[in-house]
């Protein structure tokens, strides 16, 4: 390492403070450093300084400012900030300053693939990924003179409430198709097919309990390290980290067992949806103890005022069933989603929210 390792949200306030805003100044602007990275999230370490990790950040300026702002930037930046060199490369990213200036609208439409200064529909919220959105209510701002990402930020802050609700029914709906696989397997003697299902589970609970805390899920590097800082998931990480560690049927199900019955509560103390019996029960006539998933589903349902998500097939969000990195990183890819749930709907337009 060149100098010494300091988060990198705390190295930009610096280097936005002491070298960028002097050079855009007097041109009125705002700062931060959102988007993409482990930095954004607060979760870097002097591991992260070898790859993409550097002096960075967002300069915001109207429309008419943009040339002549890069101009000075692009003139003015010195070679090494703190020990840190500012112009750096990783992979096929060229070496360059990563001090990029551009108008509010224009990054916010690079970062979702959708305008939300234009306000967002409910397809919108469906069609963009949740690390996306992460991307601009994390991070930090530097300078925001207007109150504009402000503004943004708390607009973006989690989905509107009939959508938050599809969201977690369709999460349970997920739970529900799989929720028995677990102990069929063991029973026919496929013990890696149980572990692999238990494991698949236990990213299923996971992912309703970053919807059940109203916080966005990070890219899967992160998923573990943010589930455990949630509000509430101290009591669920352990029964999680048994069932994926299992290697006996009756170990996994316990395991499952006591996070299927955490997570009842935890839906239920939610306000979601009107409570549901959290207590696990045999699947039909077979001998396999499950959470009443599909109950809990039918609950959130019950609850949406809106037509057009009310009668949509609990296929879920973008994150619910695309799987693929090179999807979920470009929020432009999955506006090509966008027919599915119109394709699926006997109704033209989603609401507004």
């Amino acid at each position: 390492m060149p100098a010494t390792f300091v988060p990198s949200l705390e190295l930009n306030a610096a280097f936005h403070a002491e070298v960028v805003a002097p050079l855009v100044r007097p041109v009125e602007h705002a700062a931060a450093l959102l988007g993409w990275g482990s930095d954004v999230l607060g979760y870097d370490t002097a591991r992260s300084t070898d790859h993409g990790w550097g002096p960075r950040l967002q300069v915001f300026v109207a429309e008419n400012d943009v040339d002549a702002v890069r101009g000075r930037v692009d003139a003015g930046l010195p070679k090494e900030f703190r020990g840190w060199p500012v112009r750096f490369g990783w992979d096929n990213a060229p070496e360059q300053h990563r001090v990029d200036v551009l108008t509010w609208r224009d990054w916010l439409q690079g970062q979702l693939g959708v305008q939300p200064l234009d306000g967002m529909n409910t397809l919108d919220w469906l069609t963009v990924p949740q690390q996306q959105l992460l991307g601009v209510v994390r991070g930090a701002v530097y300078a925001d003179p207007a109150g504009e990402l402000a503004a943004t930020r708390k607009a973006l802050a989690w989905y509107p409430p009939d959508v938050w609700r599809w969201l977690v029914a369709a999460q349970w709906g997920r739970i529900a198709q799989e929720v028995a696989f677990v102990g069929r397997t063991a029973e026919v003697g496929d013990d890696l097919g149980s572990a692999v299902l238990a494991a698949r589970l236990v990213r299923d609970l996971t992912g309703l309990g970053f919807l059940l805390a109203r916080e966005y899920r990070p890219y899967t590097k992160w998923v573990g390290t943010a589930f455990a800082r949630l509000p509430g998931a101290d009591a669920l990480v352990p029964p999680l980290r048994r069932a994926v560690a299992a290697t006996d049927f009756e170990s996994r199900e316990q395991a499952l067992v006591e996070a299927y019955e955490l997570i009842g509560r935890w839906h239920n103390e939610s306000g979601v949806s009107g409570p549901v019996d959290p207590h696990v029960r045999p699947y039909h006539s077979r001998p396999f103890r499950v959470p009443d998933a599909e109950g809990f589903a039918q609950a959130c349902r019950n609850a949406i005022e809106d037509p057009w998500l009310r009668e949509l097939p609990l296929v879920g969000s973008v994150d619910q069933f695309v799987d693929s990195t090179d999807v979920l990183s470009a929020a432009d890819r999955t506006q090509h989603l966008r027919a599915l749930y119109t394709g699926l709907s006997t109704q033209q337009e989603p609401a507004q929210g």
